[in-house]
């Protein structure tokens, strides 16, 4: 079974970021973690299955020696912006043998000691080609999944409604396979263009934050 993870919003100012979305959105975040060795630190807005990841570079020096790290560097340059997004599956290693992919086993410790363990795939594919999402599979109780553990901050309510993305159809349900139903595939450059959340003002896109200077 497939079903849509997170979604990643690159950002210079992680906390900064934070405080924006939760004046604006009302969308309250917990602390993440560091991930070692990769020099990237986030902070997790819990959705209930879902959430979204705020995602920055906390050293320059360890986050260039890596591709992941590289890679996210090249993009909080110019500020917030959408970069990627996951898919969780049941069958992480029905997927690897399908598409012919290596599973990496990941963890990282919350503020509160507890250990994220998980494995991912698909990673380098997805860097490449940003209108495909990467393979997610964890290894903790489902009550602890990232979008369910935000604590006192669990996000009042909000929900993912829908994730519109750039891509090839074609391309993107053969890596799939079935979406998941909040999944939009849209016309335009490849990538993620846009998050909605469902809650109890009804339907509110989020907006990465222009950057300054910018005009329409």
């Amino acid at each position: 079974m497939i079903d849509l993870d997170h979604v990643i919003l690159a950002t210079p100012d992680l906390d900064g970021t934070a405080r924006r979305l939760e004046s604006e959105h009302r969308l309250p975040s917990a602390p993440g973690g560091r991930h070692a060795g990769l020099g990237t630190e986030n902070r997790i807005v819990p959705l209930g299955d879902a959430y979204v990841e705020l995602l920055s570079v906390t050293d320059r020096d360890e986050a260039a020696a890596n591709p992941f790290g590289s890679w996210l560097l090249g993009h909080v340059e110019g500020g917030e912006a959408w970069i990627g997004w996951s898919v969780r599956t049941d069958d992480l290693d029905g997927v690897c043998a399908r598409l012919g992919l290596e599973a990496q086993a990941m963890a990282r410790s919350r503020p509160d000691g507890f250990e994220l363990r998980w494995r991912v795939a698909g990673l380098e594919r997805a860097r490449e080609e940003a209108g495909l999402p990467f393979f997610i599979s964890w290894d903790v109780p489902d009550e602890e999944l990232p979008g369910h553990a935000g604590g006192e901050v669990q996000a009042t309510g909000a929900r993912l409604a829908a994730v519109e993305v750039g891509a090839d159809e074609d391309a993107l349900r053969e890596w799939v396979g079935e979406l998941p139903g909040t999944v939009r595939i849209t016309g335009g450059p490849p990538g993620v263009h846009s998050v909605a959340l469902a809650g109890a003002g009804g339907i509110e896109v989020l907006e990465p934050a222009r950057p300054r200077g910018s005009v329409d």
